[in-house]
């Protein structure tokens, strides 16, 4: 993503025609949160921290810019960042809100996806990622929280560029899990190019590949597994509604990401499956440091933000269980900025 993104992984409509919607949505936010919030009231009974009014003030320490000047090659991994991205490991708590479910998150190995992989298995789902082969070292970290929180993991590496694949990506994620309620459609290309003349037909193809249409054929293909209940949570982007010029191919993508989940939403109401989006903002992912934003970029990522500072993978994780958890169940062709404040939606 970029400075203002994510990501990847972002409602054109006027402001008074949107506010019912965006009612429902925040209401149906809400009871989710109020959800997660009894569970924390009885973790704090049983010697959790709380977090209200008689608690210590919480100070988190998110980093900052400047951050170090730094680059990797394609697709990057979160363990060589610097400083190195908060996926909840160590923070994010459960509360039984996906007991059950078997899900798929591509881009699962690191960043948003990351993130969304150890709040699911912490919430009670059966986890399957999918990444590149690359990003192997990254994944099996992933796995072994995911074992740790007592669910089952599941690793499937590939390219998703290729049709064939990602059919088989989800017959084998379904097989293997022995079902799928959720697809969170993440993993994405972003490469930083200033001028249209020196964008190649190779980049956009590969960005169009990897966004586009392997979200549309991972979405056809997970479908008929899902059942009454299902969820579908793609990662767009503050992209598709406040375009960074050097990210042209990227933020097209996103733009039409929004447009497929609002139609694919009313398609899919009649199974009872659910169709949403999450826009990040800035946030620290190895998306960026592998071409996403140039390296003299990054030392001042996300300070643009009315919080100076990039967005947390952990940050947008509850906002993942909440689209996916039943409580948003009437929920659905929504999108949900997570910007910091900075744009849309």
């Amino acid at each position: 993503m970029d400075p203002k993104d994510q990501q990847t992984n972002r409602e054109d409509a006027p402001e008074a025609a949107s506010m019912p919607s965006r009612r429902r949505f925040v209401g149906a936010v809400a009871t989710g949160i109020a959800a997660g919030t009894a569970a924390t009231g009885a973790l704090a009974q049983t010697g959790g921290q709380g977090q209200g009014s008689g608690a210590a003030p919480r100070k988190p320490n998110h980093p900052k810019p400047p951050f170090p000047r730094q680059q990797q090659e394609w697709p990057g991994l979160g363990t060589k960042m610097m400083p190195k991205p908060d996926h909840g490991e160590t923070t994010y708590k459960g509360s039984g809100r996906l007991a059950g479910r078997k899900a798929l998150i591509t881009g699962g190995d690191s960043g948003i996806g990351r993130a969304a992989a150890i709040a699911y298995a912490r919430e009670g789902a059966d986890v399957a990622l999918s990444y590149l082969p690359a990003e192997e070292p990254d994944a099996r970290e992933v796995a072994e929280l995911i074992r740790a929180a007592g669910r089952k993991a599941v690793l499937l590496p590939g390219d998703i560029r290729d049709e064939a694949f990602c059919k088989k990506l989800v017959d084998d994620a379904a097989r293997q899990l022995g079902g799928l309620d959720l697809l969170v459609s993440n993993a994405a290309k972003q490469h930083s190019v200033d001028s249209i003349l020196d964008l190649t037909t190779a980049q956009f193809d590969w960005t169009m590949k990897t966004n586009l249409y392997a979200n549309f054929w991972i979405v056809k293909a997970a479908v008929p597994h899902m059942k009454n209940g299902g969820a579908i949570v793609v990662t767009a982007s503050v992209q598709a509604y406040d375009p960074s010029p050097n990210l042209l191919d990227y933020a097209q993508t996103k733009a039409a990401q929004v447009a497929f989940v609002k139609a694919l939403a009313k398609q899919l109401a009649e199974k009872n499956i659910r169709v949403n989006a999450i826009a990040p903002g800035p946030v620290w992912t190895p998306l960026q440091v592998s071409g996403g934003q140039k390296p003299e970029a990054l030392e001042k990522f996300g300070a643009d933000t009315p919080f100076k500072r990039p967005g947390q993978p952990a940050e947008l994780a509850l906002a993942y269980v909440t689209l996916a958890a039943d409580e948003s169940s009437f929920t659905t062709g929504q999108v949900y900025g997570v910007t910091g404040g900075a744009g849309f939606p």
